[in-house]
């Protein structure tokens, strides 16, 4: 185009050699100099700006009906997502979300930044970001829009055992190749201070990067195969040096092992999911909580696009020899694919042999 507009600029300007004088070359030598910046200067305003801002984000409201009479409607969560493309290559993004509705001094909710974070592209499939993030596990913990799985509450094993929303502070690289379906994510950050105490550990060991603990870190990897399609194999090791960050307490080094499988065919998909903490001190021992784990399978039917029912049974164990048991029976509808009604019933087995009962109903979006 350029070597079009300048040829047609020359024979322009020899077509009017008789009615005016013969421009020097020094002349012509600037004419072309400045048709030439006028072109780049017209191309570059042409090209679309990498830079650009962008709002999402989600919500979800539950009714649960429980067995024991205690009914409770809850708007669980909303959160909007903010982000911002400075260039092609370098990106910022957050997550701020708002818990129970109501947040303040004895109030029920909570007002958490669980993302904050700049990503860079090295190249094509290769990443690096630092700041606030979420920990690469499980299938829930990056991926948990309500209408991206089954289910009013998200499932106990992936809320125990790896504590979804699970966020850190660090740095973090991801390479991806695109004609195998590997990938691998690393992941060097903040870690948890848990002294085990509680019933439930590891969701209690969470420091949410709030003025946190920062005297043993931990380091997170995954790897995850996609080659074929509809399907997702996927496993990733952490360890953490001290999990309770306390020197000489009997709680020490931990390591979470953790794998999945996705399989989508047709109508039919499977999700199933294990998770194992082992953690070594006398203390850990102790307490019987040196080895917390929990596992689920889920198979589903989605005869259409705006309907799907699912069977899921899961098993967990929080301290040794306290093994509880949950099966949830539900149905899902999409009156579009960014909203979802959402109802099922759950049947808890806890370790003491007392039965939990529950309806469950509720309404999700993500945009």
């Amino acid at each position: 185009m350029t070597r079009h507009l300048l040829a047609g600029a020359s024979l322009g300007l020899l077509s009017c050699g008789s009615a005016l004088a013969t421009p020097s070359l020094e002349q012509l030598n600037a004419i072309v100099s400045a048709q030439q910046e006028q072109i780049e200067a017209l191309q570059q305003d042409s090209r679309p700006s990498a830079s650009r801002t962008y709002l999402g984000g989600y919500g979800e409201l539950h009714a649960n009906f429980n067995k024991d009479g205690s009914d409770e409607v809850d708007f669980h969560r909303f959160v909007l997502l903010i982000g911002h493309d400075f260039t092609a290559r370098i990106r910022f993004r957050s997550e701020l979300e708002l818990e129970h509705s109501l947040a303040g001094d004895g109030k029920p909710g909570e007002v958490e930044l669980e993302q904050a974070y700049i990503e860079y592209d090295l190249r094509p499939g290769s990443v690096v970001r630092g700041g606030l993030m979420l920990v690469p596990v499980g299938i829930l913990n990056e991926t948990h829009e309500p209408a991206t799985f089954y289910g009013v509450e998200r499932n106990r094993v992936e809320n125990k055992i790896i504590p979804s929303t699970w966020w850190e502070a660090g740095a973090g690289y991801s390479q991806s190749f695109a004609e195998s379906g590997l990938s691998y994510d690393l992941f060097v950050h903040s870690g948890m201070a848990t002294d085990l105490t509680s019933s439930s550990p590891i969701r209690s060991g969470r420091q949410k990067v709030a003025e946190a603990t920062a005297d043993d870190w931990a380091t997170t990897a995954r790897i995850t195969y996609q080659g074929v399609p509809g399907l997702q194999l996927s496993a990733s090791l952490q360890y953490q040096k001290d999990l309770s960050q306390v020197a000489g307490d009997g709680i020490d080094d931990a390591t979470l092992f953790s794998t999945h499988a996705i399989l989508n065919r047709g109508m039919f998909s499977a999700r199933a999911l294990y998770a194992q903490w082992d953690i070594n001190g006398a203390t850990a021992t102790a307490m019987g909580k040196d080895q917390i784990m929990g596992w689920y399978l889920e198979p589903s039917i989605r005869p259409c696009e705006h309907w799907g029912v699912f069977l899921r049974y899961s098993g967990l164990e929080q301290a040794r020899d306290q093994e509880e048991t949950n099966w949830v029976a539900g149905l899902n509808v999409w009156p579009h694919d960014q909203v979802v009604i959402k109802a099922d019933y759950n049947r808890r087995e806890n370790p003491d042999q007392s039965v939990d009962r529950s309806i469950n109903l509720g309404l999700g979006y993500h945009f």
